[in-house]
């Protein structure tokens, strides 16, 4: 672990990159028209600036190529995941400004996640409810491919409320940086708390009322890195619980994709089509007010987090069983607010609408 005067230092710059580059970040938003217009489908009702992310990643990324300098780590796994964080930056940038086609996106999502694997970041096995853990084999690298994709669209999806998805992803940040910490990897636990600290200088101007919001370059980006950083927090243990971890710890953006899926299945509505049941909007659609709604959605995060921190303590394969009682919950729940099935007043009048507004406006899943 490195000492803590210069991890401090360190975190403290990353704050201060983003804090005071949000200024002029959201000047040149502006200036390029990478902007948000609000529309009915949309809970924003002034333009908004939208390539906040640029903060985020000047901060975190200049912050750990000078970590990997003083620690001497160029050639790890940690480099696959900066080339491939840059590259997936450039896309979302891109699309904040002239709002790319979804092949597009995702096809720079792939060409990311290939830069990652490449250098080393690969999931070899997955958790077995029933007996340990299964090697992958040949399936490494699909599931790899499927699970940095994957997560990388969840917190683009779960970006819908000022501070939401930057909220979520500080709180899984810093719980890998606990985690690692009690698993001894100290790099990993610098580099997610550098990560939070990126995420915190951006968070003021995120907050409601924003002036600011991340864009899919800040979403994209912290999606990719959290996902990186889930895969190395599983290498030094193959113990059930480790490798359910990043599951518990990103379960807000995990939980609302996979509902999202079985919703628009339910309600035979194409499975990419965006829609107004995601978690937050059930949630205003109860009667909460916008920073209520991110608050309650932070406070389950929190709990989610909290488990997986407590599980780990524990490494017991009984823990297991507290595992399943939280997923029941989550889906107990889940069905309760309608995250299950949608708005039930839905009709074919308002598909077509959405229909036509989803080639109009940006692919959020």
């Amino acid at each position: 672990m490195l000492p803590w005067y210069i991890l401090l230092l360190l975190l403290l710059s990353a704050f201060v990159i983003a804090y005071f580059s949000m200024p002029r970040v959201i000047k040149l938003a502006f200036r390029l028209g990478a902007v948000d217009s609000p529309d009915q489908r949309k809970v924003h009702s002034r333009t908004m600036p939208r390539m906040g992310g640029t903060a985020i990643f000047l901060a975190f990324m200049i912050t750990m190529i000078v970590c990997m300098h003083i620690s001497g780590k160029y050639g790890s796994s940690f480099a696959g995941m900066l080339y491939g964080a840059a590259l997936i930056f450039a896309v979302g940038l891109l699309d904040d400004i002239f709002q790319l086609s979804p092949l597009v996106k995702l096809s720079g999502q792939i060409i990311a996640a290939a830069i990652a694997i490449y250098g080393g970041l690969v999931v070899h096995f997955v958790a077995n409810p029933f007996d340990g853990f299964l090697q992958l084999g040949y399936f490494a690298i699909p599931v790899t491919f499927l699970w940095i994709v994957g997560i990388t669209n969840a917190i683009n999806l779960i970006d819908g409320l000022d501070g939401l998805a930057a909220g979520v992803s500080v709180l899984a940040a810093v719980t890998m940086g606990i985690i690692a910490i009690i698993k001894g990897q100290p790099l990993l636990a610098v580099a997610a708390f550098i990560l939070a600290a990126s995420i915190l200088g951006f968070l003021p101007y995120n907050f409601n009322p924003a002036r600011s919001f991340m864009g899919d370059s800040g979403s994209n980006f912290l999606g990719f890195v959290l996902a990186c950083l889930a895969i190395m927090g599983t290498a030094k243990s193959a113990a059930l619980i480790s490798l359910l971890m990043p599951v518990v710890i990103l379960g807000i953006p995990i939980f609302d994709t996979c509902f999202a899926i079985v919703r628009r299945v339910y309600n035979k509505n194409p499975i990419f089509l965006p829609d107004k049941d995601h978690l937050h909007h059930r949630l205003l659609a109860l009667g909460m007010s916008h920073r209520t709604s991110v608050l309650v959605i932070y406070a389950i995060s929190a709990l989610f987090n909290l488990v997986a921190v407590v599980l780990t303590l524990i490494n017991n394969p009984k823990a297991n069983l507290a595992l399943i009682l939280l997923l029941l919950l989550v889906i107990a729940g889940a069905d309760r607010i309608g995250l299950m099935t949608g708005e039930k007043s839905s009709n074919r009048t308002q598909l077509d609408t959405d229909l036509t507004l989803m080639n109009t406006d940006k692919l959020h899943m």
